[in-house]
């Protein structure tokens, strides 16, 4: 049997594959096993943050795997410390909590927003308001925090203590009441349709927190190291959260999350109240040590800005395009007429790996993808775009 069959036979289906059997990369190139060649603009969901096999980070995660690849939590770790050093010095946060994953990120600050609210006011003060279209994960506490009604089926029961509100301060302070805890957004939502949401709401969302004590909670799990042309997103925003979440694009390629919280937050977790077996597993800081090293530059971010209005203008200039919503290289691209399900799968036969968010096309590319890739994938689209 070959990978497709084998995957049919022996791997659950919970995922709807393209049909492509991806073999290696390099940069922004994939190969299939038959060598056929992609540009990929979807970064394994914006995971790749600098694409397939950068030489630098092959050569720092190959260095620690052969010095030590795995160590509990029971004892300390040079590249997780480092790591930390580098994530609170870059943004002004107090402590950081390692995970597995973005929904593992989200179960953390979860658990932080909760238990503060215990410690101080007793309890019951525990719900969390999050926004419709909204995606924080597959666990059954991070389905049960997304603010999209598709998601609430099937796994019942569902973790309580969630309230859904729409994207403004009017909606949210109708359901804010003394059990309200927390508040928790993504400033773009991604999997929801790259939905930007709007500065003034995002700001008076903060002063509201503020007069109440209940923690404002920033996922950017996909948003964070970069993608919209800051290290994190809520700094376009211009507000500080209480605790903000990363992961996907963080690690470069292997699996991590992190949850950030400032200072008043930075001792409610005690020994026993959290823990993660594989968090901050040397190798996979090693990757993000070297990741961070080469994203937090300015020179480096304001690239990924420039190269995400110069692909706004060559994707709104294409007939079938209606509109295009970015910030840096979080793109989403709402077509006139056509399905972007349909339209995304003949772009990988085309030789264009792309995403969807919804209705919409979604490009995730590696940050450091160059001007002649971005015409070339652009010029795959068109030509997909022009077919019947």
């Amino acid at each position: 049997m070959n990978t497709k069959e084998k995957d049919k036979n022996y791997i659950m289906h919970t995922y709807g594959r393209y049909n492509v059997a991806l073999k290696q990369g390099k940069g922004c190139t994939a190969y299939d096993e038959d060598g056929k060649r992609y540009l990929d603009v979807s970064s394994g969901i914006g995971v790749n943050s600098l694409g397939y096999c950068d030489e630098g980070w092959v050569e720092a995660v190959s260095r620690q795997a052969a010095e030590i690849q795995h160590m509990s939590n029971y004892f300390y770790c040079k590249q997780a410390s480092d790591l930390a050093e580098k994530l609170c010095t870059l943004t002004g946060f107090s402590k950081v909590c390692f995970a597995n994953s973005g929904a593992e990120a989200n179960e953390c600050a979860i658990k932080v927003a909760r238990k503060y609210s215990f410690d101080k006011y007793g309890a019951g003060r525990n719900e969390i308001i999050s926004l419709r279209d909204s995606f924080h994960g597959r666990t059954v506490t991070t389905l049960s925090a997304t603010g999209q009604d598709a998601f609430h089926n099937y796994f019942f029961p569902f973790t309580e203590g969630f309230k859904y509100a729409n994207a403004d301060i009017e909606s949210i302070r109708k359901e804010l009441s003394d059990k309200t805890c927390a508040v928790l957004i993504e400033c773009v939502q991604g999997e929801g349709g790259v939905n930007i949401l709007d500065k003034d709401f995002v700001q008076q969302l903060r002063a509201l927190c503020d007069e109440r004590d209940i923690v404002l909670i920033v996922d950017e799990v996909q948003t964070g190291i970069g993608r919209t042309g800051k290290l994190f997103c809520y700094e376009n925003f211009e507000i500080q959260p209480d605790l903000v979440t990363s992961a996907k694009g963080l690690g470069g390629g292997l699996p991590i999350g992190a949850c950030l919280c400032t200072e008043k937050l930075g001792e409610v977790m005690q020994p026993s109240t959290h823990g993660s077996t594989f968090a901050a597993n040397p190798v996979v800081c090693a990757g993000a040590n070297y990741v961070l090293g080469k994203v937090a530059d300015k020179d480096f971010l304001d690239e990924v800005n420039s190269k995400g209005e110069y692909l706004r203008e060559k994707l709104l200039a294409l007939d079938g395009v209606k509109s295009v919503r970015n910030l840096g290289l979080m793109v989403g691209i709402e077509l006139t007429d056509k399905d972007a399900h349909d339209v995304a799968a003949r772009c990988v036969e085309n030789g264009l790996l792309i995403i969807t968010a919804k209705s919409l096309l979604r490009m995730l590319p590696p940050l450091n993808i160059s001007y002649s890739e971005l015409d070339e994938a652009v010029e795959i689209l068109e030509k997909t775009l022009k077919e019947n």
